[in-house]
């Protein structure tokens, strides 16, 4: 039995107002073979049969797609369907942060699913593991499941529909538990996002449901330790390389972005009255936060389609802009396991950018001309990275295809059975990468063991058409 260790946090002041059961259930661990379900908090229940874990030689990453009906998993070496479940509702997928189970937010929280691979180390070297993917059981109550941000060794969850903030440990997710979990109440519902940092404490927004222009940060005991009030429409977050001193931690506003670095808030300023740049994506890897960069506060039709994209420096507050010459959406950005800065644009091409020179390394030409759809949720063209290969997935033509990212080479495609609207990889290691058994911590991206034939240019796969189904900018909460 684990208990939930809840404190509520509002301010500066620390209360604590109970502890709530949490009972064992959900993914198996490497000596068992059934899953049981347990409410998290009076959460749903399932109990699932699953065969026991296999040992293989290798892992091969594995994709989870998010689809009306529930969300399935596939193999990335040749798409066969490994498992699936079903789910009603419109469903988002987050990274729970141990590189083996999603969050899935939809209907009454999020829940745990594993995609089924894990890496087990022994001495010197790791043993590997597979088995059907699955959903554990395991749900945390949320009324308006949001934000679900991993970093360190701990993950955050975000209930838009109350403000509420759960933080637990993704390692005891294979166990079927969330560990010692802490809860942090806000001040009021709003669309919010939390950062658990390496030292135990958080940094989070504050606002209301009409507004939000606050973002602070608490040590491990619930104290203040910085804030700032100059962040209207605060919105994205993302981590960027540490300082000496800890986390540095980036968020877009309506005024220009705010980084948070050696324990106070810095403003970067821009030339524009209106900047934001609501959707961001760091790396642990690189001092450099890439954006997107809108300045238009009342676009015509509704949504700003921008066809630059903003590199914030977090060493000096400063930031600058890369034009691509071509849109882009929040689904379409994201970053390297080098820093690289890839956005995938409406002319079909994955732009791989040098994010300290801005320069253009690679535009490759993966999919055809596509447009944003006029409602967020519809599925359209994105994007995700892991093992140094950025898997870019067309829905309306049901196809993925591999871009390697240090070379800019298209080296496999793979039919979707599915049309998803989002995409999580998992690799069964935290970082993200792949290794091989026996090996220690060598990395077997080497050339990602391309079958022969996998070479040539899909550039072209869908005809040139244009792809109407692609668009976020749900104003009070972009990209989510």
């Amino acid at each position: 039995m684990h208990l939930m260790r809840t404190v509520v946090t509002k301010r500066s002041a620390l209360i604590l107002t109970g502890v709530l059961a949490l009972a064992a259930c959900g993914g198996p661990s490497t000596d068992a073979g059934t899953t049981t379900g347990a409410s998290d908090a009076g959460g749903a229940t399932a109990t699932a049969e699953r065969a026991d874990p296999v040992e293989v030689g290798a892992l091969t990453p594995r994709i989870t797609l998010a689809h009306d009906g529930g969300v399935t998993t596939i193999d990335s070496a040749d798409g066969a369907v490994l498992g699936s479940a079903e789910l009603e509702g419109y469903l988002r997928l987050g990274p729970a942060g141990d590189g083996r189970h999603v969050m899935v937010a939809g209907s009454g929280g999020f829940s745990a699913f594993d995609t089924g691979l894990y890496e087990q180390a022994h001495g010197d070297h790791s043993h590997f593991y597979t088995v059907e993917p699955a959903l554990t059981g395991l749900q945390v109550e949320a009324s308006e499941p949001g934000h679900v941000v991993p970093h360190g060794d701990r993950t955050a969850l975000f209930a838009d529909g109350t403000g509420e903030i759960t933080i637990f440990d993704p390692a005891g997710l294979a166990e079927g538990t969330l560990g010692d979990v802490v809860t942090v109440e806000s001040d009021a519902p709003h669309h919010g996002v939390a950062v658990p940092l390496s030292d135990g404490g958080v940094l989070r927004t504050e606002g209301t449901a009409d507004a939000r222009t606050t973002v602070l940060v608490e040590d491990a005991d619930g104290h203040e330790i910085a804030r700032t009030d100059d962040c209207p429409g605060v919105h994205g977050e993302a981590t960027a390389q540490p300082t000496a001193s800890g986390d540095v931690v980036t968020l877009g506003c309506e005024n220009g972005p705010v980084v948070y670095r050696d324990g106070a808030f810095h403003k970067v300023p821009v030339t524009t009255d209106y900047q934001r740049s609501g959707n961001q994506k760091g790396s642990e890897a690189s001092p450099i936060v890439l954006a997107d960069n809108k300045v238009e506060a009342e676009p015509a039709g509704g949504t700003e389609h921008p066809t630059s994209i903003a590199l914030i420096d977090t060493r000096t507050d400063t930031m600058k802009t890369v034009e691509l010459g071509s849109t882009y959406w929040f689904r379409s950005i994201d970053r390297g396991e080098n820093g690289e800065a890839l956005v995938l644009t409406a002319d079909g091409e994955l732009n791989i950018i040098d994010p300290e020179s801005g320069e253009m390394l690679h535009e490759v030409p993966v999919i055809g001309e596509w447009s944003e759809p006029e409602e967020w949720q519809t599925a359209g063209p994105m994007m995700a990275v892991a093992d140094g290969t950025a898997f870019v997935v067309d829905p309306q033509a049901k196809k993925l295809h591999m871009v390697d990212i240090a070379s800019g080479e298209i080296y496999r495609e793979l039919d979707l059975p599915v049309i998803p609207h989002e995409i999580q990889v998992t690799t069964g290691t935290p970082s993200g990468e792949v290794h091989v058994a026996g090996a220690g911590s060598e990395d077997s991206h080497e050339g990602h063991d391309h079958a022969e034939g996998e070479h040539e240019d899909h550039a072209s796969d869908a005809g040139g058409a244009e792809d109407s189904h692609e668009g976020h900018d749900h104003a009070e909460g972009e990209g989510h």
